[in-house]
């Protein structure tokens, strides 16, 4: 246990270690890159977090505040400000001309990226484009040139440029709230008791403008040169104490936020007047901002509060487990980066529709999948199914995505920015490899169960895809064919050597696999006769004459089961209609064997043969089990009864031993040879006379005559002719003709041959043969071995014949072929 955890340990040191020697090599090379171009204070970059920085934020912030406060009171209170006051004012404006120079050379992190710009170039556009103007406006001593323009009023109104500074305080109170050292309710207490209080001494100021803005004659026709307070009066207000008029003014202004003034203040002047309206409409707003903040404060649901509640949570967990600093410094980062982009793409769409869902994930990341290296070739199927099962990741600088050692079960895709693998072998250096857009990671882990060879951590802040193995392989079920074309992906993308043994034989595992599903799905699909899932499978790349375990393809099943839809859709998409399974059953035998005629009909049309590994033990099966239909559908196929097992017993023989006078009557009518012997010489009226059946021996008694005196005629016949007598009835037989000679040495000329019925002569089938085969009727029939046949009842059932024209025999001659030339 100690020397796990050692490892552990060592391995985290190791890890911290590349971290930091990575982070400072990044940073040397991010300024070298920034400051290329030029010399001196071109390669001077202040870091937006550097100490000195920060301090320099703070005091400018103490000015901030004196210069929001104190702007309204100079442009109310003051027709020029005293010798004092103007010395503090120029001073302050001195300090926030240096701040200007300053934000020059400040870096900032992109609103969008979040990356960290250190680039002169754009650090400067981006001032110049912002706050610039404002602040520069701002630094000018206005109050001067009031006195120097002749104190014209309207240069009085470019104070309130001087109000944009308010910001820093807005962003210092925003600053504060995610604070977790701070109370989060005393916060927000002074933030909205400042926001309060800054809006009442702007209209405070206000108000006593108005009053200062009228003919001195008229002083008494305003609020305050009204007003009188007790036994007091304001009759000569600008020469009252600045304290008791700015006080007079601030009570003004809030009493008439409240709205429960008591009458002894009120507007006089129709300025006044209008004045009043459009602040009460404006204290409005302001008294339902801040009741809708202390209710917030009560319910506890603000974004920032629910950030908070987690940091510290976070803290309390890491505290307890005393996890390593470096650890709790990411998952801060973290969180401040999900609460600063303000959304969460799980958290947005979750009361969306699953549809629409889908629809928002292809149009965000369809066309990605498809430039990903690892994807190109790949069905748009497959690239649709992808783009709706990733998810978003975002890494900050200098964050581990994944660590050496670990076992990847997520598949990576860099969306935005750039990522480094950095390998490192034992006793060697480390090779670093940049990952771009469109580049994916993880691949080796992912696919092959193995530890990751290398760590791949961010380089800048980076957006990631990532893609669970569980619906990476549900995807590949349906589209395994793709998995051929990533495997081909990865072996030009990745130079591997022993690991691309290793993924290429993990990898076919994986599909041979699915392959082998799947075959069990068609054959589940063609077994409950759906078509549309059998055909949903074959689109997506599925081999409809891929066998299962027992060697039966979907037309094996579609056959057994009937269904003559799925059949003749499998005959269309020409599967072999004639394979067999183990059993050494072909999908024609099944269709027989279950009494389906119409999956049988389709199956003889389309030129599907019915052969059976050893005929005569199959046919005296038959009968042993007394399967009388089936005997009937086998012999009206054209199977020969005379088919003799390993005993050399016909099917009549079983028949006959065993009484069945009906299958021994079917047998009789098919051509069933009552003159057959087996290997003890016994024919099947021995048979019957063992057996003691009297109907039965009686019947082939009489067949054994008839069939004596047709093979007496026959041979008579023959020696007189060379034509079979008429009445002799040849069981009935099937051939295939092909319209070539049998030695015919050029394959690329060769014909589909025709499936006929065996006729009762061989000018018949020489006619039959020529009308569909298109060969002129100067032709004749040949065996496989060349020979000339005279006669039908040479013909074997499912023969091999070759239908040869005079001028194509006259061309094998020229030939040479000594097979021809012997036939000759």
């Amino acid at each position: 246990m100690h020397g796990g955890d050692g490892g552990r340990r060592r391995r985290g040191r190791e890890s911290n270690n590349w971290k930091k020697k990575g982070y400072i090599s990044r940073l040397k090379s991010c300024y070298k890159a920034q400051g290329e171009g030029g010399e001196g204070w071109r390669h001077f970059v202040i870091h937006p977090h550097n100490r000195w920085y920060l301090l320099w934020k703070h005091f400018i912030l103490i000015w901030a505040v004196y210069s929001s406060f104190f702007t309204p009171m100079e442009f109310g209170f003051f027709r020029g400000l005293p010798e004092k006051i103007f010395l503090l004012d120029i001073a302050g404006q001195l300090v926030f001309f240096i701040d200007i120079f300053v934000r020059f050379w400040v870096g900032y992190h992109d609103v969008h990226s979040n990356l960290l710009v250190l680039n002169h170039y754009q650090i400067a556009i981006r001032y110049l484009k912002s706050r610039f103007i404002l602040d520069f406006l701002g630094c000018f001593p206005w109050d001067y040139i009031y006195k120097a323009t002749g104190r014209k009023e309207a240069v009085r109104y470019m104070l309130w440029i001087r109000l944009s500074r308010a910001w820093r305080v807005t962003e210092f109170f925003e600053r504060l709230e995610k604070d977790i050292r701070v109370n989060y309710l005393f916060t927000r207490i002074v933030k909205l008791f400042v926001v309060e209080l800054y809006c009442t001494h702007t209209a405070a100021c206000i108000f006593y403008y108005l009053a200062t803005t009228m003919p001195p004659s008229q002083e008494t026709y305003t609020w305050i040169g009204s007003l009188k307070m007790g036994d007091y009066t304001y009759s000569d207000f600008r020469h009252v104490d600045l304290w008791n008029r700015y006080i007079t003014s601030l009570y003004f202004a809030i009493v008439t936020m409240a709205t429960v003034g008591y009458g002894d203040i009120h507007a006089v002047n129709v300025r006044e007047m209008i004045f009043v309206m459009i602040y009460v409409s404006f204290d409005m707003i302001l008294g339902a901002y801040l009741l809708g903040n202390m209710t917030a404060l009560i319910v506890k649901g603000s974004k920032t509060e629910r950030f908070r509640d987690r940091m510290t949570d976070i803290i309390k967990y890491v505290n307890k487990n005393n996890l390593d600093r470096q650890i709790c410094h990411e998952i801060k980062d973290h969180l401040r980066l999900q609460c600063d982009r303000g959304y969460s793409q799980p958290a947005v769409l979750q009361d969306i529709p699953i549809t629409i869902r889908t629809k928002i994930s292809l149009s965000l990341y369809e066309e990605f999948i498809q430039r990903v290296c690892i994807f190109k070739g790949c069905s748009s199927g497959f690239i649709k199914q992808i783009a709706t099962k990733v998810h978003e990741e975002f890494f900050l600088p200098g964050e581990l995505v994944l660590e050496q050692g670990d076992v990847a079960d997520q598949l990576y895709f860099v969306y935005h920015g750039t990522l480094y693998e950095i390998g490192k072998e034992d006793g060697d250096a480390e090779e670093t490899l940049p990952l771009h857009t469109y580049s994916s990671f993880g691949e080796i882990s992912f696919f092959c169960n193995m530890p990751q060879t290398s760590m791949v951590e961010a380089h800048e802040f980076c957006k990631v895809l990532r893609l669970d193995k569980k619906s990476f392989t549900e995807i590949l079920k349906i589209y395994f064919l793709d998995g051929r074309i990533i495997l081909n992906n990865l072996l030009e993308v990745r130079d591997l050597s022993l690991q691309r043994k290793l993924l290429e034989a993990n990898f076919n595992l994986i599909i041979g696999n699915l392959e082998t599903e799947l075959v069990t799905r068609m054959n589940c699909a063609s077994n409950d006769g759906h078509l549309d899932l059998l055909k949903g499978f074959i689109e997506s790349g599925a081999d409809p004459n891929q066998t299962d375990y027992d060697g039966r393809t979907p037309l094996h099943i579609s056959a057994s089961k009937g269904h003559a839809d799925i059949t003749c859709f499998l005959v269309e998409q020409g599967v072999n209609i004639n394979s067999t399974d183990k059993f050494g059953t072909t999908p024609l035998l099944e269709a027989v064997k279950s009494g389906h005629e119409e999956v049988a009909s389709v199956l003889v049309n389309a030129g599907a043969i019915l052969t059976i590994d050893d005929v005569g033990n199959f046919l005296c099966m038959i009968v042993a089990k007394q399967e009388l239909e089936f005997l009937k559908r086998v012999l009206g196929c054209g199977i020969n009864p005379n088919a003799k097992n390993y005993d050399l017993r016909t099917p009549l023989h079983i028949a006959a031993s065993e009484g069945l006078f009906t299958m021994a009557e079917l047998l009789l009518e098919a051509g069933a040879s009552v003159l057959s012997k087996d290997r003890w010489g016994n024919t099947p009226l021995h048979e019957a006379h063992t057996g003691g059946n009297r109907n039965m021996i009686k019947m082939l008694e009489h067949a054994n005559v008839s069939q004596l005196a047709q093979l007496s005629n026959c041979i008579h016949e023959t020696r007189a002719t060379p034509r079979l007598p008429s009445t002799y009835e040849i069981p009935k037989k099937r051939c295939i003709v092909f319209p070539f000679h049998p030695w015919w040495d050029h394959r690329e000329n060769r014909k589909e041959g025709v499936v006929l019925w065996v006729p009762q002569s061989i000018e018949e089938l020489i006619t039959e043969a020529t009308k569909h085969l298109e060969i002129s009727n100067n032709s004749y029939i040949l065996s496989e071995q060349g020979g000339k046949i005279l006669y039908v009842d040479m013909i074997n059932n499912d023969e091999k014949l070759f239908l040869v024209s005079e001028a194509q025999n006259e061309v094998i001659k020229c030939s040479g072929h000594p097979s021809v030339q012997a036939q000759q």
